[in-house]
């Protein structure tokens, strides 16, 4: 079996004030997403969120259950989402095999028996980043190109956050019961994102970071809004967000990240704000 999984608790955030720096970490920092020829997942118990990474280089990787789940097939309640941060190659869904190129992602709906992650053809590395939530109802699985999605461009280079977002999986661009994923990309000489901050009491959030040179690293503030935290992420290493904790991160070299979020609400837009000069 080359399917691994562990299990992160939710913290109340009154006992995350009191953790030093291995214990954030440890809590909230997901560093070995990606192993070669491995399907490796954290199972959140915000909102049941399943963060995972498969990087197939010899041999196609299935999707497998464990034991958490309680189901014959991954997919028996869940809902999927794929995005593909290495180069292009395909995915198996119950038979069909879908082609994703950099950045496109997939949408795989709850009841399917069969995902299989291949490795690229040419024998470029290849990695896929996939979130996971509770669902309700099917939805048909659908490929969502970068055009296809819903792109916004914000930020400037005067205040250093510059940056292209990319919804690819939210209601306005493919049905789903709760999940939604999207790409932000940093414009060259921008290194802040998600700034003003926010909380989503109704949501929790995920982030991926990636295209980041291997010497270089993201500081993700974290914590409430009068009670930050930070941690140092390297390139393809994830942050858990709780629905109490900002979620903004500064580079010390531009990137790309990935959003997922799950929980009772679809609605974007729907958070609060956090101005720059209230953060303590």
């Amino acid at each position: 079996m080359s399917t691994s999984y562990s299990i992160r608790h939710a913290i109340h955030p009154n006992d995350s004030k009191t953790y030093d720096t291995a214990k954030l970490r440890e809590a909230f920092l997901i560093e070995d997403l990606f192993q070669k020829d491995a399907v490796q997942g954290v199972y959140t118990m915000y909102d049941r969120l399943i963060v995972g990474g498969a990087q197939p280089a010899n041999k196609p990787l299935p999707l497998e259950s464990f034991p958490t789940l309680r189901s014959e097939n991954f997919l028996d309640r869940r809902e999927l989402g794929i995005i593909n941060i290495g180069a292009e190659s395909t995915v198996t869904v119950d038979g069909e095999v879908i082609t994703l190129a950099n950045k496109e992602a997939l949408y795989v709906g709850m009841g399917t028996k069969e995902v299989i992650f291949h490795p690229a053809a040419n024998g470029a590395d290849t990695f896929f980043y996939f979130n996971s939530a509770p669902a309700h109802r099917n939805y048909p699985t659908k490929k969502v190109a970068l055009d296809q999605a819903e792109t916004v461009e914000m930020g400037s280079l005067e205040n250093s956050n510059h940056r292209i977002i990319r919804k690819l999986l939210i209601n306005s661009v493919v049905e789903t019961c709760q999940l939604q994923m999207g790409l932000t990309e940093l414009q060259q000489g921008s290194v802040w994102n998600t700034m003003p901050a926010h909380t989503h009491d109704r949501r929790m959030e995920a982030y991926l970071y990636f295209n980041l040179p291997e010497d270089q690293v993201v500081s993700h503030f974290m914590g409430e809004p009068q009670e930050t935290r930070h941690l140092f992420v390297k390139n393809r290493q994830a942050v858990i967000s709780p629905p109490w904790s900002i979620h903004s991160g500064a580079g010390t070299y531009n990137y790309a990240f990935i959003w997922g979020m799950a929980g009772e609400n679809l609605d974007y837009n729907d958070m609060d704000k956090v101005q720059p000069t209230d953060l303590k």
